[in-house]
């Protein structure tokens, strides 16, 4: 297995708009999951590029993609819009599942903050294309309405000393279809920059992508 990474830059085209992203294509691939970024993030997040990155050694495919053209980020109120941003999500999706190189590879989200609920909407909408869900932080509490719709797998990570967010993790995860589980980080914030948290939301995430992701 290489202990090296390396990524594409592609154009991801979504009804009138092209999306820029970040194509990684692991050796052997096992399945492929796509990010759905928080507010005012986007493919260049260090974050969720540590966690692509950790995946591909993994064997997983992965694609970071800015749910927002540059124009569109410069308007506040468009890194809260859930429906847009899922929507752009499952369209970005839908077009991935063609890609030439991806044909037949099982597709599972990583959602971030408030990317979550965006992706757990998506999954609601794409039903059994999307095999499972990992949410970092997240907010799933944000798409209540499609929650018991969602039968994929999920995982809910958050930091231990990130309150307020396991409060509203704890209420989403009553609502949740299908297999869940919830993993709490000791001693984490809510952007695991602590050292070696972010590694474990890595680790974690990987072992829940082997075990529902795989072909």
């Amino acid at each position: 297995m290489k202990t090296t990474t390396s990524f594409k830059n592609i154009d991801i085209p979504v009804l009138n708009v092209q999306l820029k992203g970040r194509l990684r294509i692991a050796d052997n691939q096992k399945g492929m999951v796509i990010f759905s970024h928080g507010s005012g993030s986007g493919r260049l997040s260090s974050r969720n590029n540590y966690v692509a990155e950790h995946l591909q050694v993994g064997g997983f495919s992965s694609l970071l993609f800015d749910l927002l053209t540059e124009k569109e980020d410069l308007i506040y109120e468009n890194r809260f819009d859930i429906h847009l941003l899922s929507q752009r999500l499952a369209k970005a999706t839908q077009w991935l599942l063609e890609y030439e190189e991806l044909t037949d590879v099982p597709v599972g989200y990583f959602g971030a903050s408030t990317g979550a609920a965006s992706a757990l909407y998506a999954a609601a909408q794409l039903e059994d294309k999307i095999r499972t869900i990992v949410s970092r932080g997240g907010r799933p509490d944000l798409a209540m309405p499609v929650l018991h719709k969602i039968k994929a797998p999920t995982l809910l990570i958050v930091g231990g000393d990130d309150d307020v967010v396991i409060q509203l993790n704890k209420k989403a995860y009553v609502e949740l279809g299908g297999i869940k589980k919830i993993e709490i980080i000791e001693g984490a914030s809510h952007l695991f920059g602590e050292p070696g948290k972010l590694e474990e939301v890595a680790d974690l995430s990987t072992k829940w992508f082997n075990k529902y992701l795989k072909k």
